[in-house]
């Protein structure tokens, strides 16, 4: 199954290599050939040579050679349906597939991604020249941005109006929901997915417009950011701001810089680093991983540090395991983020790039910075905390390389040190003594392991939402909020206080200082989102989770096939979550299923 033979050799005779490959690279003629400085690597004299007559190109240096697809698929890492439709698109060549629920699914798809498209044109027009965007035009001044930026990252503004965008664009209501650009209200009304936001316009690493990230002014309601829901062409959990830009730069430098924001991104290109990218309200995902590394297996994390240095590291060190790729971490100065230092100190940002530590090396550092090694006790209290971060490493080399340098600097025996590695590494967790109360008990001996350490940050996200919605709405998100639900620490600590201690003043006096940050913080803060949707969102992502987990396990059975309801079902139900407005009765169900293990409900 696939594109029709006959297509795929069409596509090949209308296809002019030499075009093609002058988009990427400067070609020259000599003799009979072309010939100019390779793509796929870097050198300083010509070694690549393309035959147009036969349409195959060849790099005497690097040895990569093929025909026009064969480049498209290399040059923008596409697969062979991809590099077809890619050149086919160039040419006006209308494609057949083998397969008619494919061919009708590949123009359902173009058809949603020219909409996609409009909507893109549409909001970026009304933020240059519509009077109701004058306030979006002059918060973006006053954050850096000229008109040339506006124009060249197609920033737009969403009017704080019903269905400004599905009158315009006069689509059915149908592909407005399948695209992510609209819903039918409880009104039966048709409404749009985005009002009174700017909108920065996310696409795909082939440079279509899949999604949008909205941000509000600044003294707007409702929350701060506002990306598209998952649908037919966005994934958040895949989705890379910046990418299809910054591909180019990625391979040059075989390096990618990974933000937080995509004002972040745009600051980074300001500074000469154009090779950023910007996960979508999201943390880095396995998913955006393996999208990565086929661009480069060296990612810079350009986070808070303090989250970059405290979170994630059992997932990153699985990942430089698995996808054989190597963390660094950018050190930024104390409460900078890379859009503020692109403004004020350039140099100083890309410097942060240049200096990246390994992830391991920079949460010694952090660890050690507030270190006392001017006395015996300051000394060993130095050695014990960076011992228990080098004893999460999963590669014991690299863990006697770290003790080997921990010990000069500490002034303390290598031996011993590996001594007390191991004692560290043998020793449980700790863990709270009763996760219902979210203290020790009063009957209980307190523990005398080391305490934990500190919980990271929580940002915006789906569940911060959830974690406010269960402070303000109780009665309806408490059955639904389960903590072993949750993945980030922080918010499962809070869901957990707030089931221990009933009151949000009670859970914020019994909490650890980080979990009672969070808890006054999102006290104060008004609940704008629809409580139904902060829970189908959030159970979505739950969801989405327990799914790849039942899948994994799938591929390693013995009897795959066993998993073949549960996992049908999952998937329905996950798909009936994405549409707005989502039906109470599914949330329930789902949350049932992941909090109780159990089996699917009856859909006969």
């Amino acid at each position: 199954m696939g594109i029709l033979d006959e297509d795929v050799a069409r596509v090949r005779e209308s296809t002019d290599i030499v075009a093609v490959i002058s988009q990427y690279t400067q070609l020259k003629r000599v003799g009979q050939r072309w010939s100019g400085l390779c793509p796929f690597h870097a050198e300083k004299s010509p070694s690549f040579s393309v035959n147009d007559t036969d349409g195959l190109y060849h790099c005497f240096g690097c040895k990569a050679s093929g025909d026009a697809i064969t480049f498209v698929r290399e040059i923008e890492h596409l697969d062979f349906p991809g590099a077809v439709e890619y050149l086919a698109g160039k040419a006006g060549i209308t494609l057949r597939y083998s397969d008619r629920d494919e061919g009708e699914g590949r123009k359902r798809q173009t058809r949603l991604l020219d909409l996609v498209d409009r909507a893109a044109t549409w909001y970026h027009d009304r933020l240059r020249t519509s009077p109701d965007a004058a306030a979006a035009r002059a918060y973006l001044r006053s954050r850096g941005f000229d008109g040339d930026e506006v124009v060249r990252y197609r920033l737009g503004w969403a009017p704080d109006d019903w269905d400004q965008l599905a009158r315009s664009l006069r689509a059915s209501a149908d592909d407005l929901e399948a695209a992510g650009l609209g819903f039918t209200n409880r009104a039966g009304r048709q409404q749009d997915f985005f009002r009174g936001r700017i909108l920065f316009p996310i696409t795909d690493e082939r440079g279509r417009v899949v999604g949008f990230g909205g941000r509000k002014l600044p003294d707007a309601e409702g929350a701060k950011y506002q990306n598209s829901r998952d649908c037919v062409l966005y994934n958040k959990s895949k989705a890379l701001y910046g990418l299809d830009r910054a591909k180019a730069g990625i391979v040059q430098h075989n390096e990618v810089v990974v933000c937080e924001g995509y004002t972040d991104v745009i600051g980074f290109d300001r500074a000469g680093v154009e090779r950023a990218v910007a996960t979508c309200g999201t943390a880095l995902t396995e998913d955006h991983v393996r999208a990565l590394k086929r661009f480069s297996r060296r990612v810079v994390l350009a986070y808070d540090a303090d989250e970059a240095g405290q979170s994630a590291a059992e997932r990153v060190y699985a990942w430089e395991q698995a996808h054989e790729i190597s963390v660094f971490v950018v050190d930024l100065p104390p409460g900078a983020d890379p859009d503020e230092l692109a403004r004020s100190d350039p140099e100083r940002l890309q410097a942060a790039v240049t200096d990246a530590r390994p992830f391991l090396s920079f949460r010694v550092e952090r660890a050690m910075a507030s270190a006392d090694l001017n006395s015996p006790e300051g000394r060993a209290r130095a050695a014990d905390v960076t011992l228990s971060v080098v004893a999460e490493h999963p590669d014991a080399l690299v863990r006697d390389q770290y003790v080997m340098d921990l010990a000069d600097r500490c002034r303390i025996d290598p031996d011993r040190m590996r001594v007390r590695l191991e004692e560290v590494r043998r020793a449980p967790k700790p863990e709270p003594t009763d996760r219902r109360r979210g203290r020790e008990r009063p009957d209980e001996t307190p523990s005398e392991a080391p305490p934990a350490r500190r919980l990271p940050p929580l940002r915006d996200g789906v569940e911060q939402e959830a974690v406010r919605l269960r402070i303000h709405q109780p009665e309806i998100a408490r059955g639904a909020l389960d903590p072993t639900m949750f993945a980030h620490p922080t918010a499962r600590a809070a869901i957990e206080a707030l089931d221990a201690w009933g009151s949000p003043a009670e859970a914020i006096e019994q909490s650890p200082p980080e979990v009672a940050e969070v808890l006054a913080r999102l006290s104060v803060e008004t609940l704008d989102a629809e409580p139904t949707d902060v829970l189908a969102r959030f159970a979505s992502e739950s969801g989405r989770r327990v799914l790849r987990e039942l899948e994994a396990e799938a591929r390693t059975s013995t009897d795959p096939l066993a998993f073949v309801e549960v996992v049908s079902w999952l998937k329905v139900t996950l798909d009936a979550l994405r549409r707005p407005n989502a039906d109470v009765e599914t949330v329930m169900q789902l949350v049932a299923f992941i909090r109780d293990n159990e089996s699917p409900p009856d859909q006969g």
